[in-house]
């Protein structure tokens, strides 16, 4: 097992996994208390688990940047980056809904489309081919950390604007989710196009 510094990042990810959701889930009178700032407040459990969600999405991109600066690209870190970014995400959702900040269907139908898509990457690697991440892929994660960061804080700064922006960025979140899900299947359909086989002379 390789374990450059890429790689101990993105298992750092992992392990603070676990630590986020004691932080939202784990019940307490002291711990729950809210933090406020005139009409905004905030449960400080939320506060920690936030701090945590967004300091674990900025190491996605640090380690994905040392990988490829010092030429540290593994098959391990091949393996571990998607899943430390599927586990975050699906963690911290599953999560929003336990808290009654996240309707239950849209967690579905992006968990859905995260299973789909690395079914589909598996398909690809038995054919001998990769799938790169494409732009809506980098879309749909800017876009779901955005809004489940909003969700987190309560919709600061944006609630004194009286502008629901976790809302909007929840749903943009679920439209961009599933458009980039299609957007996989559509330009790699030749991976369920079998050919024919010829006939024997």
């Amino acid at each position: 097992m390789n374990l450059n510094l890429p790689n101990r990042i993105t298992l750092l990810r992992i392990f603070m996994i676990p630590l986020m959701l004691l932080a939202l889930l784990l019940d307490g009178q002291w711990w729950t208390q809210e933090l406020t700032m005139g009409t905004y407040h905030l449960p400080l459990n939320q506060l920690v688990g936030a701090i945590l969600f967004i300091v674990a999405s900025g190491t996605d991109g640090i380690d994905g940047y040392l990988a490829r600066k010092h030429n540290q690209v593994t098959n391990l870190g091949k393996l571990l980056d998607p899943l430390a970014d599927k586990l975050l995400v699906t963690a911290v959702l599953i999560a929003l809904v336990a808290m009654g900040k996240c309707e239950s269907w849209m967690v579905i139908v992006i968990i859905s489309r995260e299973f789909a898509v690395t079914g589909l990457r598996e398909v690809a690697l038995l054919d001998g081919s990769v799938i790169a991440a494409s732009k809506w892929g980098k879309a749909k994660t800017i876009t779901q950390i955005v809004a489940i960061s909003a969700l987190l804080l309560n919709n600061f700064p944006f609630q004194w604007l009286n502008i629901p922006f976790d809302y909007y960025a929840i749903w943009l979140a679920v439209i961009i989710t599933i458009y980039s899900g299609i957007d996989y299947f559509v330009k790699n359909k030749k991976l369920f196009l079998f050919s024919k086989v010829n006939p024997k002379s």
